[in-house]
C-alpha cells in the first residue's frame, strides 16, 4: 500500500507540473479527501492540510481537480527563510522542503518498520517531525537556524502539535538526552552539498552506542546525473553507505519542492546497520 501511495503521488505531481499555470516561488498539493489512489486516514489528512494552512510560507491556496482527484493547491515563498538558512557555516543545505504529503509517506514508511522515534536532522520547517508526531511516533526536530526554529514553533503552537523543535547544531547535539530505543534518523542535505559530513558525524555517534542494532538512517538523495559525482548509486550515498556498513532496506521516490520542475523526483534511502 505504501509503495502504491508513493507512486500515486509521483504521478499526481507529474500531472500537476504539466497543468500548473501559476507563478509562485513554491507550490504543492494535498488531496482534499481519501480515495482509492490516496487511502489516507481522514484525521491525518486534516492534520496535513492544517500544517499548510498554519504555515506562514504559504500565502495562497485553492481547490483544483488534477488527474481526476480534487486537491488543495498551496502556493508560497521561501526566499526569506532560504536566505537566512545559508548564513550558518555548518549548514549542509539551504531550506528546500519536501512536499508535506511526501513527508507523511516517508514517516509512515519508518513506522511500518516498527521504529518508535523519529529524529529529523536539518528539519527546516519541521514537516517530517510533524508527520511523525501525528503518526504517534516520538518526534524530535533539530535545526541549526533560529529563524526556521521560530517558524516551527509558530506552526507547533498554531496546530497544537508539539513535534519538539530544538535549535542546535546537530553535530554538537547530545543524542543520549533523548533516551532513544528504536529510532529512525532523517538526514537533511544532499551528499554533494555537505550532507555526507553531517551524516558521517551522526552515524559515528550512533555506532559508539548500543543503539546501533536498532537504528535506521534515511538519506535524501538525487537521481540527477548533473549533481551526482563519480556516478554513485543510491542517490549519491553509495560510498558512505558502503563505508559504514549500512544495508539499504527500502528506497522510495517522492516529490520535493526542489524537484518540481524535474522529470525525476527525490529518492529516500532507508538503511540499517549490518
Amino acid at each position: 500500500m505504501l509503495e502504491q501511495l508513493a507512486k500515486s503521488l509521483v504521478m499526481l505531481k507529474q500531472e500537476f507540473t504539466r497543468v500548473y499555470d501559476g507563478h509562485s516561488h513554491i507550490q504543492e498539493l494535498i488531496p482534499v479527501s481519501s480515495s482509492e489512489s490516496f487511502p489516507i486516514n481522514d484525521v491525518h489528512l486534516e492534520f496535513l492540510h492544517n500544517f499548510a494552512a498554519k504555515n506562514p510560507i504559504y500565502h495562497n491556496f485553492y481547490e483544483q481537480k488534477i488527474a481526476g482527484i480534487l486537491c488543495m493547491v498551496y502556493e508560497g515563498d521561501i526566499n526569506e527563510y532560504w536566505l537566512n538558512s545559508i548564513k550558518h557555516g555548518s549548514s549542509c543545505q539551504p531550506f528546500y522542503p519536501t512536499w508535506i504529503l511526501s513527508a507523511y509517506i516517508a514517516a509512515l514508511i519508518a513506522k511500518s518498520f516498527d521504529y518508535t522515534e523519529l529524529v529529523d536532522i536539518g528539519s527546516g520547517d519541521g514537516r517530517i517531525a510533524y508527520c511523525a508526531k501525528i503518526l504517534d511516533l516520538h518526534a524530535t526536530s533539530i535545526e541549526i537556524d533560529d529563524v526556521l526554529v521560530g517558524l516551527q514553533n509558530t506552526i507547533s503552537t498554531a496546530t497544537k502539535v508539539n513535534f519538539n523543535p530544538i535549535c542546535m547544531d546537530a553535530i554538537e547535539f547530545d543524542y543520549h538526552s533523548l533516551n532513544l530505543t528504536r529510532p529512525v534518523f532523517f538526514i537533511g542535505g544532499l551528499p554533494q552539498m555537505g550532507g555526507d559530513v553531517l551524516a558521517t558525524n551522526i552515524i559515528e555517534k550512533i555506532s559508539s552506542t548500543n543503539l546501533k542494532k536498532n537504528t535506521c538512517v534515511v538519506f535524501a538523495g538525487t537521481n540527477s546525473k548533473r549533481q551526482l559525482s563519480d556516478n554513485q548509486s543510491e542517490g549519491g550515498w553509495s560510498s558512505l553507505i558502503d563505508k559504514h556498513g549500512l544495508k539499504v532496506i527500502k528506497t522510495v521516490t517522492l516529490p520535493t519542492i526542489w524537484t518540481f520542475d524535474q522529470l525525476v523526483d527525490t529518492p529516500y534511502i532507508y538503511t540499517k546497520f549490518t
